[in-house]
């Protein structure tokens, strides 16, 4: 089970100038950030960005090449196996045993960690109940759906009373409904169990669930606050067209009113204070006709591509290619 010691400043996780690099690639840049003892800190970035190098490297799974870090009070180099037996880790990639039950999956993570045989039962029950799999126990692994599994991965991790749950894209592949119900599901175990959760993921609503979220392109931490801060920060309204000719409308928008706007998912979209004001002035002035046009308040896209000059969606396949590149360095070094 998971040793006693507390941080005495009440910081769960403390990271100092971490980076990593394979060969001359750097896949993490020197990050820094502190996550509070019970905290929801969400890492948020697009694929290749360096979440899960820095998940793997907090976890005690990638030995970073400089920097420090802490979790639970002890350190993620020098002091491995308590960091281990401290944390729980849901892998973005399954790992459950599809020919054994989930309570044999574990039982078997049970015997792992050492607990005591006579709270493996207990605890079992107590956790598979909080995720919604008590009914399912004894049923085998290969017949659960996507979400089932992702609960139970959940529920694994939880068996040995870690004080740091690590989620590293924990609905990646998941219909929208289930990932929200994963994720009331997180939220109402991090209440019960009073624990730290730490999260990676590129999805912007499901970044809304966490308490402060860290921006991550390209190695670095880019900005780190509350959503709602973060949001607040843009100071402008998303405002989006559509029109018969995209290019002609971005051109009108930078000659006409000096806007920068860009093609999102379809549509030109771009930024202005009170759009819902500037909308008529939009109509008489543009040149061009309108055919739909609809203003929302900033959105955590918008956030990332005020930090970066690109959407997360556009970031990842930009990044593709650095994922790529670490790839090849990281089997390179292994030869």
């Amino acid at each position: 089970m998971a040793s006693e010691a507390q941080p005495a400043d009440g910081r769960a996780i403390e990271v100092r100038a971490l980076a990593k690099t394979y060969r001359e690639v750097q896949a993490v840049k020197g990050v820094d950030f502190d996550v509070a003892a019970g905290e929801v800190f969400g890492f948020l970035g697009p694929n290749g960005a360096g979440k899960t190098t820095t998940i793997n490297m907090l976890c005690t799974l990638v030995k970073p090449t400089a920097g420090s870090a802490t979790v639970a009070g002890h350190d993620v180099v020098r002091e491995r196996d308590d960091v281990r037996r401290n944390i729980g880790l849901v892998f973005q990639d399954p790992t459950l045993d599809s020919y054994l039950t989930g309570a044999q999956n574990l039982k078997l993570h049970a015997e792992l960690y050492g607990i005591e045989s006579s709270l493996v039962a207990p605890r079992m029950r107590q956790v598979l109940t909080m995720v919604g799999l008590w009914d399912r126990r004894d049923t085998a692994v290969g017949t659960y759906s996507g979400g089932m599994r992702r609960r139970l991965e959940i529920a694994r991790g939880l068996m040995h009373s870690p004080r740091v749950l690590f989620l590293d894209e924990p609905t990646i592949g998941l219909d929208p409904q289930t990932r929200r119900s994963i994720w009331s599901y997180i939220r109402e175990l991090q209440q019960r169990e009073q624990i730290t959760i730490f999260m990676t993921t590129h999805y912007m609503d499901e970044a809304e669930w966490c308490d402060r979220i860290a921006i991550m392109d390209h190695g670095k931490i880019v900005a780190l606050e509350a959503p709602e801060t973060l949001k607040a920060q843009v100071g402008t309204d998303r405002v989006t067209i559509q029109t018969d000719d995209d290019d002609a409308a971005i051109g009108a928008l930078a000659e006409r009113f000096g806007i920068t706007a860009r093609i999102s998912e379809g549509a030109v979209a771009f930024g202005v204070p009170e759009g819902e004001h500037f909308v008529p002035r939009l109509f008489s002035e543009l040149g061009m006709p309108i055919r739909a046009v609809s203003v929302s308040r900033p959105t955590l896209d918008d956030v990332f591509m005020s930090y970066t000059g690109s959407t997360i969606r556009d970031a990842e396949e930009d990044q593709s290619k650095h994922r790529n590149r670490v790839m090849m360095q990281m089997m390179g070094g292994r030869r």
